[in-house]
């Protein structure tokens, strides 16, 4: 039995020897990973934003951009990528290190296209964590001032006199102003021909040139040309009406149910990005902005900041997927 006991002694010891080696390893490795975190950022970061420059999006981006970077200490470098309604730029970002030094820029299409493609390259709510939603806004409901109809109202009234006569622009099949359409379509009870178009620049240039008379467009695009009596708005989307334009009342007040369709932009990194990294980020961008230089310049471009921390944002997300998800199997939205 002396044998035994001595080889079951040794045997424990030997564990034991091992159990404090891999106990200081993984406290080190931990310690590492700690430092690492706590010197974030110490190289530039990109910033991926699935569109080609000149959208709002890349609006967006840009204003935020150089203030960050500032706060930060560190460039932040634009990486347009666009196609695909944002999925080939998304999926580059969920397919990069998870290690904070790749940032994405997502917007509402971000909710649209699980259900509106038949497949995606990456999937939303597992592969990509949002730092945070930064801003929101409604879409504004524009004519050409030469079509008759001066309300909603009066829109309704002619659409449902000649069914099928009256169509409306949009920035593509799928897109955030199409299904809003769409929307309206299904409240109102009426049939308007939908005339796709690839982005919205083109379509709200032939809706200024009476090519096509009604169009739902973003504030950013509308505004200028709101302003300027090129476009005629009629109603906004959303609960509560657009500060830009006060005296345009929103759908609900035009006595349309339904239509909730906002616009909305944020951040987003990598799914396994560590936690305290995505917390210094979303830290900072809170900073950036709420300072007045860049609230100013959103609210010019018909956006409100929404500074919602990474589970507020997740939650919203998840929320945005299932209604969008709704919208384009009723209207049948299909990319093209």
């Amino acid at each position: 039995m002396e044998p035994l006991t001595l080889r079951v002694g040794n045997q424990w010891g030997f564990n034991m020897a091992i159990s404090r080696v891999l106990i200081a390893l993984l406290a080190s490795l931990a310690s590492i990973a700690s430092a690492a975190q706590d010197a974030y950022p110490s190289k530039p970061i990109r910033l991926v934003v699935p569109y080609p420059p000149g959208g709002v999006a890349d609006a967006v981006a840009r204003m935020i951009q150089p203030a960050w970077s500032t706060v930060l200490s560190q460039p932040i470098v634009v990486d347009n990528r666009g196609g695909a309604g944002s999925n080939i730029g998304l999926d580059a970002v969920a397919k990069s290190p998870a290690d904070g030094y790749t940032i994405g820029l997502f917007d509402t299409a971000l909710a649209i296209n699980p259900s509106l493609y038949p497949s995606m390259p990456y999937e939303p709510q597992r592969d990509l964590s949002p730092i945070s939603l930064v801003a929101r806004g409604p879409l504004v409901l524009v004519v050409n001032p030469t079509f008759p109809a001066k309300t909603v109202a009066e829109l309704i009234a002619s659409a449902k006199a000649k069914p099928g006569s009256i169509a409306y622009a949009s920035a593509g099949n799928g897109t955030v102003v199409h299904l809003a359409a769409e929307m309206l379509k299904t409240s109102a009870g009426i049939d308007m021909i939908h005339v796709p178009y690839k982005g919205a620049g083109a379509a709200v240039t032939d809706v200024i040139g009476g090519q096509v008379p009604v169009l739902f467009a973003v504030p950013g695009t509308a505004l200028p040309h709101i302003r300027s009596g090129k476009l005629r708005a009629l109603a906004v989307t959303g609960d509560s009406r657009f500060k830009a334009l006060p005296e345009i009342p929103t759908l609900g007040e035009a006595g349309v149910q339904g239509v909730g369709g906002t616009i909305f932009v944020g951040f987003v990194v990598p799914s396994k990005t560590p936690r305290a990294i995505v917390t210094r980020l979303r830290d900072t961008l809170a900073k950036v902005v709420s300072t007045p230089e860049v609230t100013e310049k959103l609210n010019d471009f018909g956006l409100s900041v929404v500074a919602a921390d990474p589970d507020q944002s997740t939650r919203m997300l998840a929320d945005e997927i299932g209604m969008w998800g709704k919208v384009v199997k009723s209207s049948g939205a299909k990319v093209e």
